[in-house]
């Protein structure tokens, strides 16, 4: 005779000796929680056991343990009919709140700009097809909503992300990608976000660890720095100095042979902002202040600072690095490129600023009066400072 169970994959699972023994016990009127401490499973495990795979013959609810593993095994086949392909009136209410036309106050459908759907992610900068794009994990709550009494109209958000990418799942079209905030028509492997971080970057220089006085504006001599990026992976360095709100530009030139030959794995960073280029460019610029004006600098986790140890030995700068996606922590930076975007729109070619282009837009965006120094420039503040420290004394702004 063959086996009243198939082997487990794992000891997730529970083995059909374990159905035997939940049987019993229940047959005993013994508790879910005690049960589970016998088994050694979480109380649910033992809850969702008796509520799906108890025995319904006769109108009431009796488990057996052959009928729950008969369930168990039947449930364990695939593949599967796919929740969305199964239920048309699910499917329906789904592409709906993904691709649904956008209105007019009056009712009017407004179609919006065409976009042909070409199979991979668009641009930022291109036009993007108009719909309702409600997300995933908005479908999946508000499906509660909507039918509060209906168990079918249920369904999971990560299911529909299935139905959207997963081949073989579609029981959505895949032109459907496009709807989604992001665009992708491809997923992007959770091993992929996994390896993001920097390691070069270790706790002992997150932002966190940076002295009090940093944060205190009185203090002149701690810088914030980042990269403007422009067209075709052109880029320039900004430093600003927080007290004074100066403003130093770094000039990265391309390497030769951008653009002619295709890049060497682990080669030099021919676009120009790599971490060496920008250790020098940084080095370079700080150099001609006095120690009391370049204590420190904090950048954000940008591969460009991957020599910060070695930038630190040459400068005597106590570098920092902001945690990931939080800007504001460069609050004073992010205002100056802001500024800066004035003088490098985004998709221009940075390259083609020489030196001397840069140093008249700093100096320009220096000799601006600004509301946070009293009307005083950046230049004007920053003079004070140099002055201050010849006397022996401590810079101050009002």
């Amino acid at each position: 005779m063959p086996t009243l169970s198939r082997a487990p994959l794992s000891g997730r699972y529970l083995s059909f000796a374990e159905r035997e023994e939940i049987a019993i016990l229940r047959a005993q009127e013994v508790g879910v929680r005690e049960t589970a401490r016998q088994l050694g499973r979480s109380p649910s495990t033992i809850s969702r056991e008796l509520r799906r795979n108890a025995a319904t013959r006769g109108g009431r609810l009796e488990y057996r343990a052959t009928t729950a593993q008969w369930h168990a095994d039947r449930r364990a086949e695939r593949p599967k009919v796919a929740k969305l392909a199964a239920n048309q009136r699910l499917r329906g209410y789904v592409q709906q709140r993904l691709a649904g036309e956008i209105k007019r106050p009056n009712g009017i459908a407004l179609s919006g700009p065409e976009v042909r759907w070409i199979g991979r992610r668009h641009g930022r900068r291109k036009d993007r097809r108009w719909a309702h794009s409600w997300s995933p994990e908005q479908i999946t709550n508000r499906l509660g909503v909507d039918f509060p009494d209906d168990g079918s109209m249920r369904i999971s958000h990560e299911a529909i992300y299935q139905a959207l990418y997963v081949q073989g799942r579609g029981a959505l079209r895949r032109e459907l990608t496009a709807c989604l905030r992001t665009g992708r028509a491809l997923r992007v492997p959770r091993a992929r976000t996994q390896g993001r971080g920097k390691k070069f970057v270790s706790p002992e220089i997150m932002i966190s660890e940076r002295p009090a006085e940093v944060a205190d504006p009185a203090v002149p001599g701690h810088w914030e720095g980042d990269l403007i990026l422009g067209l075709g992976s052109s880029a320039v360095g900004t430093l600003v100095e927080r007290t004074s709100r100066f403003t130093m530009l770094l000039h990265l030139p391309r390497m030769d042979g951008h653009g002619d030959q295709p890049r060497a794995h682990n080669g030099p960073a021919l676009a120009g902002h790599g971490a060496e280029a920008v250790r020098d460019a940084i080095a370079t610029s700080i150099a001609a202040l006095p120690d009391q004006l370049r204590r420190s600098l904090t950048w954000d986790q940008g591969a460009e600072m991957a020599q910060h140890a070695r930038l630190r030995i040459e400068t005597g700068l106590a570098i920092y690095f902001c945690d990931p996606h939080s800007p504001w922590q460069r609050g004073t930076n992010e205002n100056t490129n802001g500024l800066l975007r004035q003088y490098f729109p985004k998709g221009t070619d940075l390259s083609r600023h020489t030196p001397a282009d840069l140093a008249a837009v700093a100096a320009a965006l220096n000799s601006r009066p600004r509301k946070t120094l009293g009307w005083k420039t950046p230049a004007e503040a920053l003079n004070e400072q140099l002055l201050s420290i010849q006397q022996g004394g401590v810079a101050t702004t009002p």
